[in-house]
């Protein structure tokens, strides 16, 4: 039982990355792995600051993996993809607009 199970993983894993390997699964790949990234930036942050934070690279790897993965999704014809990275992507732009709007204010502040 274990064996044959053993296999048709074996078959399977096989199948869904190296038969079925071409530009497109690398490229959502690498979208996946840019958008990982994002964790081990707020990660590596929190640990520095000895608290949870909320870095700005953490935005922009979130948005760079979010349209990546977004244009996996409509390149595969993938719906569900599309949807949740459509809107994803919409909320990392106004994250980043916000801080630089804040970052903006800030500075004018320490300027008076």
């Amino acid at each position: 039982m274990f064996i044959q199970f053993g296999q048709a993983l074996g078959d399977y894993l096989y199948d869904v990355f190296v038969a079925k390997f071409d530009f497109w699964l690398a490229f959502g790949l690498g979208a996946q792995l840019l958008f990982t990234a994002r964790f081990l930036v707020q990660w590596i942050s929190s640990e520095r600051a000895g608290r949870s934070v909320v870095p700005m690279a953490f935005w922009f790897f979130s948005m760079g993996g979010g349209l990546m993965t977004l244009v996996y999704g409509i390149a595969k014809r993938e719906p569900v993809i599309i949807i949740g990275q459509s809107m994803a992507t919409v909320i990392y732009i106004r994250n980043i607009m916000l801080i630089i709007k804040h970052r903006g204010k800030a500075s004018k502040t320490l300027d008076r």
